[in-house]
């Protein structure tokens, strides 16, 4: 039976997106789509896959080698000249829920995931941190759609119980994200992969991730490698992973890669809290994806 691919059906635009850009985008048959919701270990995969790509180099510029493309910023022109003059093994971020992106059975995609409420304690503090030249970014460059992203609230329990009554607000739909994602889980270019399985074995994960991208793992310097995509090395070595070297958060580069700890929200969500999540997530999601997001199993 031939594979039913998945067909762009909208355009998503927003004060961060600007999903246009993937018309223009020419695919190569090697090229590597990493895919996340935002704040579930983007940051730490596009380590990885450089990590994998270039055999343990040091000092690489990832945030440049692999730009977010559906970024409305800069404009899709420069990125799109920008990854077209690659020579290397391109690795490219998205945000983009499946139906709003072009998918391609040339290339693999990665798409790594994390608890909800993992994922909003780590985008309050993205939040808190953000600087004058973030908002500017964001809300003065021409070609704004809706409204303008405005500052934090002061509570990161408020923050959650906005994010889940207003689906992402103020960001984007975790649940859209989630549930394309996981519809296509079957398909043979696309591999999933969950923040806390790679906290429990990194070693093991990058290794399936290799298999995945057919790099063979036994001709790889792992030392260097492991060392490499470690959270304390990626901390101390911040400004090369994060956009611009980090001039948009207070405290630079590392305001960004935070903590890397998932339960923070245990100390400060109250039971009933805490399951409002979890219900929300069995009737978005179904109740396998929701296990897979709580746990990191997959049952089937």
């Amino acid at each position: 039976m031939d594979t039913q691919w998945p067909i762009k059906t909208r355009e998503l635009h927003s004060n961060h997106f600007e999903s246009t850009v993937w018309n223009d985008f020419q695919f190569r048959d090697d090229d590597i789509i990493i895919a996340t919701y935002a704040k579930s270990g983007t940051t730490w995969i596009q380590q990885i896959i450089s990590q994998l790509i270039f055999n343990g180099q040091e000092g690489l510029p990832v945030a440049d080698m692999s730009p977010w493309l559906d970024l409305r910023v800069p404009p899709a022109p420069v990125k799109l000249d920008m990854v077209e003059a690659q020579q290397h093994r391109r690795f490219i971020k998205t945000h983009l829920p499946t139906d709003a992106l072009v998918y391609s059975p040339k290339a693999k995609y990665i798409y790594i995931a994390r608890d909800g409420r993992d994922v909003v304690w780590s985008l309050y503090n993205h939040h808190i941190t953000a600087n004058e030249n973030w908002y500017d970014a964001l809300n003065n460059t021409p070609g704004l759609v809706g409204p303008p992203i405005g500052k934090p609230v002061d509570s990161v329990v408020q923050s959650y119980h906005d994010w889940l009554e207003k689906d992402g607000y103020p960001w984007w739909s975790y649940w859209e994200n989630i549930s394309t994602w996981w519809s296509i889980r079957h398909l043979p270019n696309l591999m999933l992969v969950h923040f806390a399985s790679l906290k429990k074995d990194m070693e093991g994960e990058i290794k399936r991730i290799a298999e995945f991208l057919d790099i063979d793992h036994e001709k790889l310097n792992w030392e260097d490698i492991l060392l490499h995509c470690s959270f304390n090395y990626m901390k101390e070595h911040a400004e090369a992973s994060v956009p611009l070297g980090g001039i948009f958060w207070n405290g630079g580069a590392k305001s960004f890669i935070h903590k890397g700890n998932n339960g923070r929200w245990r100390d400060l969500l109250s039971n009933e809290e805490s399951e409002k999540y979890e219900k929300l997530a069995v009737e978005k999601l179904g109740e396998e994806c929701a296990h897979w997001l709580k746990t990191g199993e997959l049952r089937s």
